[in-house]
């Protein structure tokens, strides 16, 4: 199979989502990467190095996605990026169309696009590829909430989140014990905050007392709860996330009014429109904005931070479905991976992802393919 790695168009986005490692591994099985120029540079991987594992350098985007059946990159399409692609190619591609703009999927069935969400891939009732991405927001989450708490940044409160001998730490909320809310926790919890984490589901709040800390505080999440701990909050992590859909506004304007002048909010679930009412997306150019008092960081694509870790863990996450369809075919590669397929959101002129496809009124339809073997 014909391969194509896209450089991501977004100057804060350093990611690439096919290492040199991973090229190695499709190169030796018998398949084409193309890989455009300078797409691993941000995180330090150099032209010199795809070429070395048998990559193929291509000077502009057009000629990657002209030579290649399957094209990835990490940066969600637009509409004017799909209409460069080729009628029935695939797409390996962290999607979000749930937030997305209803042009955008109906360009993608126009051409037959199969659009394959890294976001949405299962395993073992997991979301690998999200999950990796996941452990490394919930880690940077308290990094950036520390920061902007320091009094190097103006109406900040001025603490020290782990506290000292006579000085109580702080206290971190967080709303949401998923992949992003366990690491928080634990990244919180070893700096020696007071750490509080709310959660619907029990067993996700037992595993974080059982293989974190007892010390850590865990709360059934419902309005009062959240309401009560937002309010107790010096930094507080929004970490909702709902598989396919919009991320509701857990977190009201009113709560976020109760918060203390200078505390910190990090609205993890940006991506997906952010759980928290006051939130609204940033970069990491312009990464915080102020409202209520209170200092907001909203930046969608938090891993790009440590865009070589990120890089790695998203390549070694990604290999094995790329690698699934290169040897077998698309429709194979499906057929013997449930999991890969429910990552599928279009698929032959039809929405395949029936949350999708009922948000923005577009017609469902199940996967259907026959093996090729």
């Amino acid at each position: 199979m014909r391969i194509g790695i896209l450089k991501e168009p977004l100057v804060d986005e350093k990611r690439v989502s096919i290492v040199p490692a991973g090229v190695d591994l499709l190169v030796k099985s018998g398949h084409s990467v193309f890989i455009e120029t300078n797409a691993g540079l941000g995180s330090h991987f150099t032209d010199e190095e795809y070429r070395k594992v048998g990559a193929t350098i291509v000077y502009n985007q057009e000629e990657v996605i002209q030579r290649s059946e399957l094209v990835s990159r990490i940066t969600p399409f637009t509409e004017n990026d799909i209409e460069q692609l080729q009628d029935e190619q695939i797409l390996f591609n962290v999607l979000h169309l749930a937030v997305g703009k209803k042009g955008t999927i109906e360009k993608l069935l126009k051409k037959k696009i199969t659009a394959i969400a890294l976001e949405l891939i299962e395993k073992d009732d997991q979301l690998p590829i999200l999950q990796s991405m996941s452990e490394i927001a919930g880690q940077l989450a308290i990094q950036v909430g520390e920061r902007y708490l320091g009094s190097d940044y103006p109406n900040s409160r001025g603490i020290l989140l782990g506290g000292i001998p006579g000085v109580a730490p702080a206290a971190v909320v967080i709303v949401g014990a998923g992949a992003v809310g366990y690491n928080a926790a634990y990244a919180a919890h070893l700096r020696g905050a007071h750490v509080i984490v709310l959660d619907k589901d029990l067993k996700r709040l037992r595993r974080i007392r059982n293989e974190i800390s007892k010390n850590i505080t865990t709360v059934v999440a419902n309005q009062f709860t959240i309401a009560r701990g937002v309010k107790f909050a010096d930094l507080l992590i929004g970490a909702v996330q709902i598989k396919a859909e919009k991320t509701p506004h857990i977190i009201t304007e009113e709560m976020v009014k109760s918060m203390k002048k200078g505390s910190v909010i990090v609205d993890v679930s940006i991506d997906q429109g952010g759980c928290v009412e006051t939130s609204r997306p940033t970069s990491f150019s312009d990464p915080i904005f102020e409202m209520h008092g209170v200092i907001h960081y909203c930046v969608p694509n938090m891993p790009a931070l440590v865009a070589r870790t990120a890089s790695y863990g998203l390549s070694n996450a990604c290999i094995e479905y790329i690698s699934s369809i290169a040897d077998n075919g698309l429709a194979n590669a499906l057929l013997s991976d449930a999991g890969l397929a429910k990552g599928v959101c279009t698929f032959n002129g039809f929405v395949s992802n029936e949350n999708i496809a009922e948000a923005f009124n577009l017609e469902y339809r199940r996967l259907h393919f026959f093996s090729t073997n």
